[in-house]
């Protein structure tokens, strides 16, 4: 749904935050806070089946993390 109906409105000047979508009526709201995303769409949408993605990113998340060693 968002890849057919959605990103190519918004990945240009919505990078980086939050869409979450409603599932059965393709509903969405766009935020820099996934929660906040996901309150709004609760608020219209109280039943809604919710997926959620970061726009423009692979996902939503990072998981781990990593290091550096400085040597002299």
């Amino acid at each position: 749904m968002y890849a057919q109906r959605i990103r190519d409105k918004l990945d240009p000047q919505h990078k980086g935050k939050f869409l979450v979508i409603d599932i059965e009526t393709g509903d969405y709201e766009i935020d820099a806070d996934d929660l906040v995303a996901t309150q709004h769409l609760l608020t219209t949408h109280p039943n809604a089946v919710i997926y959620g993605l970061r726009i423009g990113f692979p996902t939503a998340y990072r998981i781990g993390g990593g290091f550096s060693v400085k040597t002299q």
